[in-house]
């Protein structure tokens, strides 16, 4: 549980460190960048942004254009994440089991069941860090992402729907869809009567709305659509939901 809250809070810091790092009130253009952060993520973003922008005459559709485009170059990662996650919850009986023959709180069964567990791992040829590498893969164009927006004047003079890109919702519709999107695509992906996964099935959602409420809707919307693509690619690799098929194997075990 420990583990989970101190990767929420991580991310937080994140979040928090990419609001506040950076002269935000300085429009990025390829005159004043500076540094690799500028050079190589905020401003490539922005012009990809504005070059689409121009194209479709929208800056709304640019936004969602440039999103999806994004989430196809990290597609391979994510792939490899929803992979991962499959797997972790196919061997969630075995651990169960495990957990159950090494219940003992001394040092020595703790090691064994360590031990055990890798072995568990190794022999199914899973490893249980992969599902982090695309979240620290993401937090970097996501701060670019935020960066770019901000620091590019043409969005916020446009709008999009009901909304102004450069403003947060009015109505708070898009953070309200944001942070159901979220909790929809942690959803597909938790495992059925874990309670230290349904801890953050709530509270990522919550920090998202609370995030999107405050942040400029261009933001929301990326995190809206780029939640849509990923509930639709966990969907077509591993169905509606895979935690089932780990739950329904720990009750057949059960049974047995």
């Amino acid at each position: 549980m420990k583990k989970k809250f101190g990767l929420a809070a991580l991310l937080l810091g994140f979040v928090l460190l990419a609001v506040g790092c950076g002269n935000l009130e300085v429009p990025i253009t390829a005159e004043n960048k500076t540094g690799i952060w500028e050079s190589y993520f905020v401003y490539p973003l922005s012009w990809l942004i504005k070059e689409v922008a121009v194209f479709f005459n929208d800056y709304g559709l640019s936004i969602i254009i440039v999103t999806i485009l994004l989430r196809i170059l990290i597609l391979p990662l994510m792939i490899k994440q929803t992979k991962s996650s499959k797997a972790m919850q196919a061997l969630q009986p075995h651990m169960k089991e495990l957990r159950e023959k090494y219940s003992a709180k001394d040092q020595k069964t703790q090691q064994k069941l360590q031990q055990e567990t890798m072995k568990l791992f190794q022999e199914h040829n899973v490893n249980p860090l992969a599902g982090c590498l695309p979240i620290f893969v993401q937090m970097p164009i996501l701060f670019a992402f935020y960066h770019a927006i901000i620091r590019t004047g043409e969005i916020a003079e446009h709008s999009f729907l009901w909304f102004s890109l450069g403003a947060p919702d009015p109505f708070y519709i898009l953070p309200l869809v944001a942070g159901a999107t979220t909790f929809i695509q942690q959803k597909m992906m938790m495992i059925e009567n874990n309670p230290q996964m349904k801890a953050l099935l709530y509270i990522m959602p919550i920090m998202i709305i609370a995030f999107a409420a405050f942040f400029p809707s261009a933001l929301a919307l990326y995190w809206v659509v780029g939640n849509i693509f990923m509930i639709v690619q966990t969907y077509f690799i591993t169905g509606p939901n895979v935690g089932k098929v780990a739950g329904a194997k720990t009750g057949g075990a059960k049974k047995k």
